[in-house]
């Protein structure tokens, strides 16, 4: 792709986009298609699925009227990069007045406005205008005021053909990541599901009825945060659903109040909200949330490598929810939990599902690093020709 820099120019936003109009809530009867900006999470998006509500449930802040083509750009907390766009034919769509609607006219491309206005440059720009403290914010008038460089029509659509294919790459590594994930949790229901049989790996005789105090130790040693020489926090905000790797930590003079003490080979349960699936094996010494369960192998019951693929199991995460205690946080008791009974392959059968298992989660963090690779590759892309 060949493309003329000394034939851009740098213009104001503002020049490039149409006015979108607004709806009076009042007047307005029915459902519409809804947006805000908590349906967004942080980093760019196409959105294809939004929100159906009727209009009598509606704030007034649902005003802006949206279409296909749109870009959504949250003028709230910029750094957080929360930028959409309307991938999808829409009809009474409404957007959150938290976001400024940029809507491409006869001189810019959509998907061009779409990139340049989530370029790394751009969203520092506005990063450094935002006013406020606890939610810092834009105003329209300010993000259409800021500067874009605008090259011809025909390299803005090169250039957005350009990250749509990176785009389309991560969307395809994401799949088979998906479909890996289903695989794994498809074998693990099997495994603790009747008939008690797991291709020519087990038989009947191979499974036997033990509590879960005798396999899993709960360690409950607690630590100050401000007290401590540790140097890693681990929330359960740092933990991703179905995944043992821990990809995010915080640092303890995050917090304060007492948390639990971890290990390295620990595993990090989530007790609290136990439907979230969040479970993880400490690669480090350090702190944890006080709404987990810090969990050790008991080694003479259970190999410390199939106790966290037990627990990622439909038959454990299932009873996990229903001993779970409470309406709005529903959380699990230590002592319950420990009385549970499950159904489990024998010790030395073990050894040969963790190499089946392992290697599922093996081959999923090698579509993470890809995609990793893809979205700075993409970054850098942005910053190169659009900053």
């Amino acid at each position: 792709m060949k493309l003329r820099k000394e034939k851009w120019q740098w213009v104001k936003l503002g020049t490039v986009c149409e006015k979108v109009t607004t709806v009076d809530i009042r007047k307005q009867k029915g459902t519409f298609k809804y947006i805000d900006i908590g349906s967004i999470d942080s980093g760019l998006k196409r959105i294809s699925v939004i929100q159906e509500l009727n209009w009598n449930n509606a704030s007034s802040r649902a005003r802006q009227i949206i279409q296909q083509g749109d870009t959504l750009f949250s003028t709230v907390r910029v750094n957080l990069e929360r930028i959409a766009f309307v991938d999808t034919d829409i009809v009474n769509g409404i957007a959150s007045t938290g976001f400024t609607v940029i809507r491409a006219n006869e001189k810019a491309y959509a998907d061009y406005l779409f990139y340049s206005t989530s370029s790394p440059d751009f969203i520092d720009r506005l990063s450094k205008l935002q006013k406020g403290t606890a939610y810092p914010a834009l105003t329209d008038k300010i993000v259409f005021n800021e500067e874009i460089p605008l090259p011809p029509l025909e390299e803005q659509k090169q250039i957005a053909t350009l990250f749509q294919s990176i785009e389309t790459a991560i969307e395809k590594v994401e799949k088979q990541e998906k479909n890996l994930l289903i695989l794994k949790n498809k074998l693990l229901k099997d495994l603790f599901s009747e008939p008690l049989k797991f291709g020519d790996h087990l038989q009947p005789r191979d499974f036997e009825t033990v509590r879960f105090d005798k396999v899993a130790k709960n360690i409950s040693e607690r630590v100050e945060p401000k007290n401590t020489s540790l140097t890693t926090y681990v929330g359960l905000e740092h933990l991703d659903a179905d995944n043992l790797k821990i990809e995010r930590t915080g640092v303890p003079g995050d917090v304060i109040g007492t948390k639990l003490k971890i290990y390295k080979g620990d595993i990090i349960f989530g007790k609290r909200r136990a439907y979230l699936r969040k479970i993880a094996v400490s690669h480090f010494d350090g702190i944890a949330s006080a709404h987990s369960m810090i969990l050790r192998a008991n080694e003479v019951s259970i190999d410390k490598e199939f106790l966290p693929c037990f627990m990622q199991s439909d038959a454990f995460m299932t009873r996990a929810v229903q001993i779970s205690e409470g309406s709005l946080s529903p959380t699990i008791k230590s002592k319950t939990l420990a009385q549970q009974k499950f159904l489990l392959p024998k010790k030395e059968k073990q050894k040969e599902l963790i190499t089946i298992f392992k290697q599922f989660d093996f081959t999923r963090e090698q579509l993470r690093q890809q995609k990793t690779t893809l979205k700075n590759l993409k970054q850098k892309l942005l910053n190169e020709i659009l900053g």
